[in-house]
């Protein structure tokens, strides 16, 4: 039954307006082909479920709180042994460990949340139970919008779920890498009414460096989609990354591919530190730590180079919708 059929979602948040047009209901799906540096959102890289520690809300130290440990039947869950101040975390959990774990009973004696599970199996039935909810706060240009990760890392509970949006007549929004099997791209792509597709760098080397991936299938699904004649909005978006992405060759790069392929709008994204702290959750290194927010004189001075070009350019959570 397709009713039944499964995905593996991290989060569900409602109330979003940066995602679509109108207020949305905003799905993210685990699961990513790409290992962006800078991601804000590290825990949607790997398709199973996570466990993220929360220092700050652990109560080992001033508690001598000791339960997961105790409950860990894998002896995963380890006292750090260099732990000197707030700055250092309390407990170190053997990851690959935990990734093989399916009972997870740490979580169950974790009161004070330092531990949280993050990815949850939900089926199509599950998640249109939720849409159907949220339905009556949308308004007129509302809908649902799938994020990630990459919504189409997981292509057949996908397509599933926006074939039950289409038949109640829902607005379906995606924010996508297009770093997908073209045949699946061009089949499924038609279910939206907008989209958002990220372009990181024209450099097809340089992408790969800072991705894990190269740009060919990326660039070469955005014609395909194009020449399909997708009848949804297309917005081209771009992380602004210092020292990768910013400087004027790769602007004009973009500009220039955008006009061959015939499209007219991007949407250019300051670079942030909001998801560092999820790094350190699930126990990896953030890269960029140190790096700054985007100056607006950066953005701005990008925006002119697309404005030259007669390509509208949006900063930040400027896009018009």
């Amino acid at each position: 039954m397709v009713e039944s059929l499964q995905g593996l979602i991290f989060d569900i948040q409602g109330y979003s307006v940066h995602d679509g047009p109108g207020v949305r209901t905003l799905i993210f799906m685990k699961g990513c082909p790409l290992r962006c540096e800078w991601c804000s959102n590290p825990e949607g890289m790997h398709f199973y479920p996570e466990i993220l520690f929360r220092n700050t809300k652990c109560t080992h130290i001033s508690n001598h709180c000791s339960r997961c440990i105790e409950a860990c039947p894998h002896g995963a869950i380890q006292i750090n042994p260099n732990y000197r101040d707030s700055d250092d975390v309390q407990l170190l959990l053997d990851r690959e460990i935990c990734h093989r774990c399916k009972e997870h009973k740490c979580l169950q004696l974790c009161y004070f949340e330092g531990l949280r599970l993050c990815g949850e199996w939900k089926t199509v039935d599950e998640i249109m139970h939720v849409l159907q909810r949220n339905q009556h706060y949308w308004g007129r240009d509302g809908g649902v919008s799938f994020s990630g990760g990459e919504p189409f890392f997981q292509p057949q509970f996908l397509h599933a779920v926006l074939e039950a949006c289409h038949e109640r007549k829902m607005h379906k929004a995606v924010e996508t890498t297009a770093y997908v099997n073209p045949k699946t791209f061009l089949e499924i792509m038609p279910f939206f009414d907008f989209a958002f597709i990220d372009i990181k760098h024209m450099d097809s080397s340089l992408h790969k460096e800072k991705t894990g991936v190269p740009n060919d299938l990326i660039l070469e699904n955005i014609k395909a989609l194009h020449v399909s004649n997708y009848s949804g909005r297309l917005v081209i978006r771009m992380p602004v990354i210092e020292g990768f992405n910013d400087n004027d060759e790769n602007i004009e790069a973009l500009a220039e591919f955008m006009k061959n392929v015939g499209l007219y709008e991007i949407n250019i994204l300051p670079f942030h530190r909001l998801g560092a702290s999820k790094w350190t959750q699930l126990g990896k290194t953030y890269c960029y730590e140190s790096k700054s927010s985007t100056a607006e004189e950066k953005l701005y001075h990008i925006q002119d180079i697309f404005l030259s070009k007669r390509i509208a350019c949006y900063t930040g959570s400027d896009t018009p919708f």
